[in-house]
């Protein structure tokens, strides 16, 4: 009668841990979608224009790069919770900070700090997510990835909903460090998965050395679309006298809400179609509704909708371009972390870009940005169907 019980147990720790990491998700969300609403503040507060407070994200990249690249060397020798529970606490300590410094360096510093963080959570839960699961992971990653939507999604929300009853955006950035607390505290209740050590090299990374750069050139180009325009589309919407303050952190909200759905869409279509097919469409038809926005900028209507268009089909971009990689070449890891380290570079570069340009030339140079972003995209993929094919691929 008692013999299911230790399988029982094992199964309610794994989602137990599993839910830990999607909460986490949740976070890297919080954190994403943060700093499109805020900007302006955080510019008033250290006396700086829009082009200059840009460039705190270019030091939260950093932070992300360096945090990925120390904290994938931590998972591999320190039991992974206590890691998590560390980079909780540092991303709580950033956000109680960030909304009172009135120095752009002091803030550059802090906004580093919380990019490490943020590094580590991403390292964190794609790695013990499949310690957890294993050849079953499958289903748990894309739900991981869901629940990272889900944080950006909500974000600009609270920052709209917290400013409009108090008047201030610290309190903000303080509720949001408050909910570090107790997930952190849960992760210490929690045992970490046991550590696991990647396959030796085989060697066919060298072969396939020109398809690394090609792929990790793609998530380059991707993530500074999509990071750019999530960033950026608040102020874009307030430039242009197209939503006040309210209303532009609804349309952030409502490009994050769309692109978690897109996320949420891509597990069953993933199933039925083939990964260069699925970048294709998404990549047309992204482009066509930035396009959109950017042909008739007066336009509200199109502004929502084009919004959500891009949101919804530019979601499922990166994970299919993994799964397209997956199909080419042998995945290890260290093919993987030149994939995030591309995808972190893109991250820094394209918003930082972006509020160079905005300043001299006004806010449409986003839509320009992510246009020619797009396009660029296109050209890579099919320089990879190209490669694809002459070494004999899927």
């Amino acid at each position: 009668m008692n013999a299911p019980l230790p399988h029982s147990a094992d199964h309610a720790g794994k989602l137990a841990k599993t839910l830990g990491y999607y909460l986490a998700f949740i976070v890297l969300g919080l954190i994403t979608g943060i700093f499109g609403p805020t900007l302006a503040d955080l510019a008033r507060n250290t006396q700086v224009g829009l082009n200059q407070i840009s460039i705190i994200f270019i030091a939260r990249a950093l932070g992300y790069l360096a945090g990925s690249f120390l904290s994938g060397r931590l998972y591999d020798r320190v039991h992974g919770h206590s890691i998590i529970v560390g980079m909780l606490l540092a991303t709580a300590i950033a956000f109680v900070l960030i909304p009172s410094i009135s120095t752009l360096a002091v803030l550059m510093m802090v906004v580093f700090m919380l990019g490490i963080a943020e590094g580590g959570i991403d390292v964190g839960g794609n790695s013990l997510i499949v310690w957890v699961h294993h050849e079953r992971v499958g289903p748990f990653m894309n739900g991981l990835h869901f629940f990272f939507g889900i944080g950006a999604f909500i974000s600009p929300m609270v920052i709209a909903q917290v400013v409009l009853r108090t008047g201030d955006f610290r309190w903000a950035y303080w509720l949001l460090a408050g909910l570090m607390l107790p997930l952190a505290f849960w992760f210490t209740r929690l045992p970490s998965p046991p550590i696991e050590h990647a396959p030796q090299n085989t060697g066919k990374l060298q072969t396939n050395s020109l398809l690394l750069v090609v792929i990790a050139a793609m998530l380059f180009i991707y993530v500074g679309a999509e990071t750019g325009y999530g960033n950026w589309i608040f102020t874009y919407a307030t430039r242009l006298n197209l939503a006040d303050a309210t209303g532009a952190a609804l349309l952030t909200s409502t490009f994050w809400g769309s692109f978690t759905l897109g996320r949420l869409l891509g597990v069953p279509i993933s199933t039925r179609a083939r990964p260069a097919a699925i970048i294709f469409f998404d990549l047309l038809g992204g482009l066509a509704c930035v396009a959109s926005v950017m042909l008739f900028p007066e336009s509200q209507t199109m502004l929502w909708l084009g919004t959500i268009g891009a949101g919804m089909l530019m979601a499922s971009i990166f994970p299919t371009a993994l799964a397209f990689a997956g199909q080419q070449m042998t995945i290890t890891a260290g093919v993987t972390g030149w994939f995030l380290i591309g995808a972190g570079l893109g991250a820094m570069l394209f918003p930082w870009l972006i509020g160079q340009l905005i300043e001299p030339w006004g806010a449409s140079m986003m839509t320009r940005v992510v246009m020619f972003s797009l396009v660029g995209n296109l050209i890579l993929l099919g320089v990879v169907v190209l490669i694809g094919r002459k070494n004999g691929g899927a």
